[in-house]
């Protein structure tokens, strides 16, 4: 018997507001990340969290190594992103330094401090975190920076 998954059943609205438009508005938060099943050599489309800087797309993992999405850009590094009413191949690169993610985590709470500070807090993080802080924080999370190869 199959078991019953959360997160297959959240991804799907997100899949559907962009097949039906609504990409430029529910894009400013999320993209969709297509990538190759490590198992299948299927595409396994993702909706994800993102943040645009100077031209690449930077994506944290809750989850760290261990979420499907990190393990198949492991396997093969060759995705495509489609994100507001862009879409374009690209080239991810993955990351487990905990410097370069607690950057990340600090770019991201000076962004988004409220909803980037409740997150956290409910993984045990403190509401103004130290630097100390977030890189021991860092330790359990990813990081993909995904670089444009061409546009569509």
């Amino acid at each position: 018997m199959k078991r019953f998954s959360l997160w297959k059943i959240i991804k799907y609205p997100p899949q559907f507001l962009y097949a039906i438009g609504l990409g430029p508005i529910y894009g400013r938060m999320v993209l969709l990340l297509t990538t190759t099943g490590r198992k299948s050599g299927l595409p396994r489309v993702t909706p994800l969290q993102y943040e645009e800087i100077n031209g690449c797309i930077y994506i944290g993992s809750a989850r760290g190594t261990k979420a499907d999405w990190y393990r198949n850009i492991v396997a093969n590094p060759k995705v495509n992103i489609r994100v507001r009413r862009r879409q374009f191949d690209g080239a991810a690169e993955p990351v487990t330094d905990p410097g370069q993610i607690a950057d990340f985590l600090e770019y991201r709470l000076a962004k988004n401090p409220r909803m980037i500070g409740f997150i956290m807090s409910r993984e045990g993080v403190s509401k103004n975190p130290t630097r100390v802080e977030l890189e021991k924080h860092a330790e359990r999370k990813a990081l993909v920076i995904i670089r444009p190869e061409s546009t569509k």
